[in-house]
């Protein structure tokens, strides 16, 4: 009984000692500069996006958010190392939809998200556009869906790479189209845009935010959106379903994640610094010229929210391999 009541209390200790520290970690966190891993290319959506929270945040705490680019094999390289990197809130990953498709698309990799990574807080979504290179005989969605069907496997599309959510969108829209157009992966998002421009790739389906300069200057021709109401951006560009793939959504969101074992104060002081930072007048107003739109959840609501989107991408995955048999 004694010895029962000796392991009791020393266990008592160390949860309280446990929390203690947790919580003492977290007060003067951050002490040094944070590292942001963004395992996508410079100039993309989530390259742009972490500069521009990491920024609020480094005024909001006082230490350097430094952003570091780790790119490679669609987004599982830096999201690897993000992984691996000690638990302590001083690493941090940048990430989107590439990685809740990679559960399932790429197998063989050596983390599992909701393993090894602690979801933060989301920060934002975007709608898609597809687009075409001008001199593509196709006016409307249509038009392009007819050329497509009568080429079958002679026609193209770019993406940043395998399991992005550009990539995972035009597999969905293939299937839901019931067209065969070859995937043309591009080592990041600026480099597959330069080829849908330079006429190297007939179509691309890019982020909003990122393409609509392209369109403004008629470097692309715009055949639709991917949301489900046509975008503020692109007011005049009907969005998928009402251009003739009805039920045809998908977007590119991005949110933050740390390694596992993190403290669970400083994943909520995070969390508590990325909501205020996406509310923001000044920052909202950004995103809303360029058509994205702030998220705002708690750790654990985003977990449930990435969990979904796991399931999601795994029945697009299956629809992909179908076609590739």
């Amino acid at each position: 009984m004694r010895l029962r009541l000796a392991f009791a209390l020393a266990t008592g200790l160390f949860a309280s000692q446990v929390v203690l520290t947790s919580s003492s970690q977290a007060q003067d966190y951050p002490s040094r500069p944070v590292r942001v891993i963004v395992p996508f290319g410079a100039g993309g959506p989530a390259d742009v996006t972490a500069r521009q929270i990491g920024s609020i945040l480094q005024e909001n705490f006082g230490q350097p958010f430094v952003v570091e680019n780790r790119t490679g094999a669609g987004g599982v390289i830096g999201t690897l190392e993000a992984a691996k990197s000690p638990p302590d809130g001083y690493t941090l990953l940048m990430m989107s939809n590439t990685q809740t498709a990679n559960e399932s698309l790429v197998p063989q990799r050596k983390y599992e998200l909701m393993r090894d990574l602690a979801p933060i807080a989301p920060i934002n979504y975007s709608d898609l556009v597809i687009v075409v290179y001008p001199a593509v005989a196709a006016k409307t969605l249509q038009e392009f869906i007819a050329l497509a069907k009568t080429q079958p496997g002679k026609l193209n599309y770019a993406s940043s790479g395998q399991g992005t959510p550009y990539h995972m969108a035009g597999e969905l829209f293939k299937a839901m189209a019931g067209i065969d157009v070859l995937h043309v992966p591009y080592r990041n998002s600026g480099e597959a845009r330069s080829g849908v421009i330079g006429g190297q790739v007939q179509m691309m389906i890019d982020a909003v935010p990122a393409m609509a300069p392209n369109i403004a200057e008629n470097q692309v021709r715009a055949l639709a959106t991917t949301g489900k109401t046509r975008s503020a951006v692109l007011a005049d560009v009907p969005t998928a379903s009402e251009a003739g793939v009805p039920g045809y959504e998908a977007t590119i969101w991005l949110g933050l994640m740390a390694p596992a074992g993190t403290p669970k104060p400083i994943i909520d002081k995070l969390n508590a610094a990325v909501n205020a930072a996406v509310k923001r007048p000044d920052i909202v107003k950004l995103w809303t010229q360029q058509g994205a739109v702030p998220m705002s959840m708690t750790p654990d609501e985003f977990d449930k929210f990435l969990r979904g989107d796991i399931v999601k991408w795994a029945e697009v995955v299956k629809k992909f391999d179908k076609t590739q048999q």
